[in-house]
């Protein structure tokens, strides 16, 4: 047990990876327990947090489960970015630890302080931040640099969450909510166009398809999907008009779909680690495309955004976590069988939810329910398939 302990925080994307899967299942299983009760026509209110189910609900998946996600990339990709050393396991460890404290804090809000919820929750991010510049300032290069700024627009999202919860400001929650899950969008935006091209165009070329067939990324495509990706939560936490970020999400979102058309999707196909990283992406611009147009006044604001947070984040953080974790166990990254059905099952997921928003009322909760399970079976299946990868031996690969 105490070499798995050992082990466990010997490198960033085993300890989060893990955290990330597990309380995706928690909180996907609490969120359906309290739709389950209402859609009996019971009542759930003695709830041991204080701000509103719903909103602990968007919340802890943003700045829960997306920020362990982040955690485990940054502590794996950013040494291998510039050549130096990973975290020491006890920064891991305590690191972890600050991210679990936020997690305990925000499920026992009730009984505590607001300001100390705020505390808690707040203090990961500026210690993951100040690991991650520290290692970026061995080798700097502004396409890793600008990360931080990524990491501070994060943090900002969730301080004026924290803000209203503590009567500092008012009507802020709802915009650092939306901010916050834009600038996870924005993450992966910007990885995304570094890693589903060159991982596509690595695979063609192990398959010996031929040249002139590789994927195709477009400079002013790309440096356009950059500006537009910052720029739109800065719309939101600087209180612009709705029609402004309507608008940056809908060119946004047209910018990324011309983006993915050149990196070869449909070879892809064959192989669904891959595939699944394309699948994200699509749901990436898809989803900005509906949030914009519901900015605009067409179709459902709660949809398309479980698009991008079920679809998008979800989606791309899961394939991201599952090549990472395969690769850097020296395992072939390769995704087993219940992996792929993983893949399926959250884009399922956030067809599902989206559909609860836009059919008629009595199908609104039985959608919100299948969501629910098909999100916490999905976190279930990468959790047993990654499981010997986070937790068990390195392989050395023949």
């Amino acid at each position: 047990m105490a070499e798995v302990v050992k082990r466990l925080f010997s490198d960033g994307f085993r300890v989060f990876f893990l955290a990330a899967g597990l309380f995706a299942v928690f909180a996907g299983i609490v969120w359906g327990l309290w739709l389950g009760v209402h859609a009996m026509g019971g009542m759930w209110n003695a709830t041991p947090y204080g701000m509103a189910p719903h909103l602990w609900h968007a919340h802890e998946m943003i700045f829960g489960y997306g920020a362990a996600a982040l955690g485990g990339f940054f502590l794996t990709a950013v040494p291998t970015w510039t050549g130096g050393p990973g975290a020491r396991p006890a920064f891991i460890a305590a690191v972890a630890l600050l991210w679990f404290a936020g997690r305990l804090a925000m499920w026992y809000s009730a009984s505590l302080a607001p300001w100390a919820v705020a505390l808690a929750d707040l203090a990961f991010l500026p210690v993951l931040a100040s690991q991650v510049a520290g290692s970026l300032m061995r080798r700097p290069k502004p396409q890793n640099v600008m990360f931080l700024g990524f990491l501070l627009l994060l943090w900002l999202s969730n301080l004026i969450v924290h803000l209203e919860w503590n009567g500092l400001a008012g009507d802020t929650a709802a915009n650092g909510l939306r901010a916050g899950l834009l600038t996870l969008c924005a993450l992966i935006s910007t990885l995304g166009g570094r890693i589903i091209p060159a991982f596509t165009g690595n695979a063609i070329q192990q398959a010996g398809n031929g040249a002139g067939r590789m994927p195709r990324s477009v400079a002013p495509l790309d440096r356009g999907a950059l500006i537009l990706s910052l720029a739109l939560p800065v719309t939101l936490l600087a209180g612009l008009p709705a029609a402004v970020s309507a608008t940056a999400a809908l060119l946004l979102g047209a910018v990324q779909m011309a983006r993915l058309s050149g990196w070869r999707a449909r070879w892809t196909l064959r192989q669904p680690i891959l595939f699944a990283l394309h699948l994200g992406f699509g749901m990436l611009a898809l989803g900005l495309i509906l949030w914009g147009a519901a900015g605009l006044g067409f179709g459902s604001e709660v949809a398309a955004l479980h698009v991008l947070g079920i679809g998008a984040v979800g989606g791309m953080t899961a394939a991201v976590m599952s090549r990472a974790a395969l690769a850097h166990s020296g395992r072939d990254p390769v995704a087993p069988g219940p992996l792929v059905l993983a893949f399926g099952l959250i884009a399922a997921a956030a067809a599902v939810r989206w559909l609860g928003s836009t059919l008629p009322a009595e199908w609104y909760f039985p959608a919100m329910l299948g969501a629910s399970v098909l999100w916490s079976l999905a976190f279930s299946l990468y959790l047993a398939s990654l499981w010997a990868a986070l937790v068990g031996q390195v392989k050395k690969l023949e």
